[in-house]
C-alpha cells in the first residue's frame, strides 16, 4: 500500500499549489503556472495509484492507452473517470493551464476517487 500512501502524497501537493501559489479570484484561478504544476502533481499521483494496482508493463513505455485497458480488464465501472481525469488534469490543466477552479476540483476529486478505489 506504499504507491496508494505515495499517490496521496502527490494529491496534497497538487492541492496545496493551488491553494498556496495559483491565487483564486472569482473562481478562477489567475496564474496558470501553478494550474499546470498542479494537474501535473494530480496527474502523476494518479499513475503511481495505477501502476502499484496493475504492476509493470513488459514492452514498451506505458501511455493512456495501456492505464485504460488495464482498467478495463481490472474495474470497467472506473473507466469513464479514469478517461475524465486524464483528460481534466494531463490536457485541460497541464497542456491547457484551464484556470476554472470547478475544473481542476473536478479532476483532482475524480483521481481521489480512483485513487481510493484501486487502495
Amino acid at each position: 500500500m506504499e504507491h496508494i500512501k505515495e499517490a496521496k502524497r502527490y494529491i496534497a501537493n497538487a492541492k496545496e499549489i493551488l491553494k498556496e501559489k495559483a491565487k483564486k479570484q472569482d473562481g478562477f484561478y489567475t496564474d496558470p503556472k501553478y494550474v499546470k504544476l498542479a494537474g501535473h502533481a494530480a496527474y502523476t499521483g494518479l499513475l503511481v495509484a495505477l501502476d502499484g494496482a496493475f504492476g509493470k508493463k513488459t514492452k514498451g513505455s506505458k501511455d493512456i492507452d495501456w492505464y485504460r485497458d488495464n482498467m478495463a480488464k481490472t474495474n470497467k465501472k472506473l473507466l469513464p473517470s479514469l478517461n475524465s481525469a486524464y483528460e481534466i488534469l494531463h490536457m485541460f490543466m497541464v497542456y491547457d493551464g484551464v484556470k476554472d477552479v470547478r475544473i481542476s476540483s473536478l479532476g483532482i476529486e475524480t483521481a481521489e476517487k480512483i485513487i481510493n478505489a484501486v487502495a
